[in-house]
């Protein structure tokens, strides 16, 4: 459905360019132009075939009264061409839906298709200005409004735009003395509607905003309901609360007052204007000059084309919100993905994962005022393993991001198998690359489609032997459903140690020549920390792995660790030549963490 609650920074301005941006969005449409375009003809001929309903509706009167017509002569003649005519615009109709709903429910499939892959190839820089609510209601709400658009709202203005015209030449050539009276006195009442109605709608929207301001303060004091009773504010909230409904009482108020104003105005103005037509036209039927069929259909007829008046209104204003999610799907779909500037023709062979940083400067574009790396240079050896260590902000995960291509970094370079990473096909370069993270991220699925993202044609048995050698088949044995069993939303079934064996199992299928591990034994229990250390083992060997190390107690066998601060390596060395040194900063933080101990 249509937003019709739209705030006004959600609907966008009708003009020449605004509608380059709604028209733009044809060309999904494009590919399905033979059924539009017999979803127009049908819309045409349905528009056009009822406006025969007032025309004989007046003949019909006429019969009845003794004035029939040589081609229509009684009333069973016309009763039945008009039963006749309503069976055809039934036809029209049905298949007018019938064609537009083919048209716009395959084009937005393909829009969000199209709009989805966007995302999905976009750099990490734009997820870190976006909110995911935001993103998802680009998926959601402006698709659903532009799939109403195309399928609802063009149909419904052409139809009415055809009903206001051709309605409006058959008045002129019927009756044209009544028509020239009704347009001096019908458009000034609905424009005058239309006005007053647009007041109104301005008002209802400053309630909806007071309305969500209190519902604000209900959000705010149950999220921290523990805070707000440890410091004992349970009546400054419920008076806060109190104060906002006030508020919402008098502009609703207000706001029911004009209302009621703009019904009084509608029965007497609208319906006073109809009087003075009929007034008029009842004249007319008295000197002669037009019969009372001619007046009915007259009636009706003036009936369609308010109806179109005003109904052309409401389209103006779904209009302006279907250019307003035209605009912000657009947008995202013109937005230059990661893989624009990436060579895309020679295949990346697998890496041996002899890695080197050379003089990277970084920052982080949401956070340009920040150096995050600083002219950072080191060199990591095919098959080393290597450890990052530092304390919190000091640059350890933004060495990994960058290697993971994630951002590129404002100078330096980052070289891999003597190759800068930027001349790697992108898709084949992170195909090189596995990571076990800290805070594991599993899809809402079964086990099996989890440890199988790491690989996603992997056969059962690959499956099951990437999770024997993660420690996780005994675990998943256990469970009725064996690799069947659907973990939740994150992975909330599953204990700490079961996710992060699942996420080293997937690291294993995917066999990647370089390993990144982001402490991934940080928060378990003993027994969990030793399956998952024994797996992690496993997994590291004979591979390049970069350990983001935050108890340093899992990094005494790496064969070197660098010790990061402000972005700069300020010490490196094995784990007994760093310890050694008292005045160091590895063993300061050695010390710390046996005092926490």
């Amino acid at each position: 459905m249509a937003r019709k609650d739209l705030p006004d920074r959600e609907k966008g301005k009708i003009n020449k360019h605004t509608l380059k941006h709604l028209v733009g969005i044809y060309r999904f449409m494009y590919p399905y132009r033979s059924h539009f375009f017999a979803g127009m003809f049908f819309l045409f001929f349905s528009s056009t075939v009822v406006l025969a309903f007032p025309f004989l509706t007046g003949k019909l009167v006429d019969a009845a009264t003794g004035n029939a017509s040589e081609l229509l002569p009684n009333i069973n003649t016309i009763a039945l061409v008009l039963m006749c005519v309503l069976v055809i615009q039934a036809v029209f109709s049905f298949l007018r839906v019938y064609f537009f709903s083919r048209v716009s429910e395959r084009s937005m499939a393909d829009i969000r298709r199209s709009l989805y892959e966007k995302l999905m190839h976009l750099p990490m820089r734009f997820f870190d200005s976006q909110r995911t609510g935001e993103l998802m209601s680009r998926i959601t709400a402006d698709i659903a409004l532009l799939q109403d658009t195309f399928s609802v709202t063009l149909a419904e203005f052409f139809r009415q735009f055809c009903v206001l015209l051709i309605g409006l030449g058959i008045l002129f050539w019927h009756t044209p003395k009544l028509t020239f009276f009704m347009l001096g006195v019908i458009p000034v009442l609905v424009i005058s509607g239309l006005l007053f109605g647009k007041h109104i709608r301005k008002m209802s929207k400053q309630t909806q905003d007071e309305l969500a301001k209190a519902n604000v303060v209900v959000e705010e004091t149950l999220q921290s309901i523990s805070m707000v009773k440890a410091y004992t504010n349970e009546a400054y909230e419920v008076n806060r609360y109190h104060t906002s409904l006030q508020r919402v009482v008098i502009t609703a108020l207000r706001t029911a007052r004009y209302r009621g104003a703009f019904v009084s105005f509608i029965i007497l103005a609208l319906f006073g204007g109809i009087v003075v037509v009929l007034w008029y036209g009842a004249r007319l039927v008295a000197s002669g000059e037009i019969t009372i069929g001619d007046l009915t259909s007259f009636v009706i007829y003036t009936m369609f084309i308010g109806g179109s008046i005003g109904g052309l209104g409401d389209i103006y204003g779904q209009l302006q919100r279907a250019v307003g999610a035209s605009e912000r799907v657009r947008e995202i779909l013109e937005m230059e993905d990661e893989l624009a500037h990436a060579p895309t023709t020679a295949v990346t062979p697998r890496f041996k994962g002899d890695i080197s940083y050379k003089n990277v400067t970084f920052r982080y574009p949401t956070r340009e005022d920040v150096l995050v790396l600083n002219n950072l240079s080191f060199h990591i050896k095919a098959g080393e393993k290597v450890a990052l260590v530092g304390h919190s902000g000091a640059g350890k995960s933004t060495i990994v991001q960058l290697l993971l291509r994630f951002y590129e970094p404002q100078s330096g370079q980052i070289i891999v198998d003597n190759q800068p990473i930027t001349n790697y096909n992108l898709t084949d370069y992170r195909s090189n690359i596995g990571i076990v993270p800290q805070e594991v991220i599993l899809f809402g699925g079964t086990i099996r489609e989890n440890i199988a993202y790491g690989k996603p044609h992997a056969s059962q048995e690959e499956i099951i032997e990437a999770a024997r050698k993660a420690n996780a088949w005994n675990f998943i044995q256990s469970f009725p459903e064996g690799l069947d069993t659907v973990v939740g939303e994150r992975g909330v079934k599953l204990s700490g140690g079961q996710r992060q064996r699942i996420a080293i199992a997937r690291a294993i299928l995917k066999n990647p020549a370089i390993l990144v591990l982001d402490e991934a034994t940080s928060s378990l229990d003993a027994e969990s920390e030793y399956l998952v250390q024994e797996a992690l083992e496993t997994l590291m060997k004979d591979r390049t792995t970069l350990i983001i190390a935050h108890r340093l107690a899992t990094i005494k066998k790496v064969d070197r660790i660098y010790v990061i601060d402000k972005g700069q390596i300020i010490e490196q060395g094995t784990h007994e030549e760093l310890l050694n040194d008292n005045s160091g900063t590895y063993s300061n933080l050695i010390r710390l963490q046996m005092l926490e101990a």
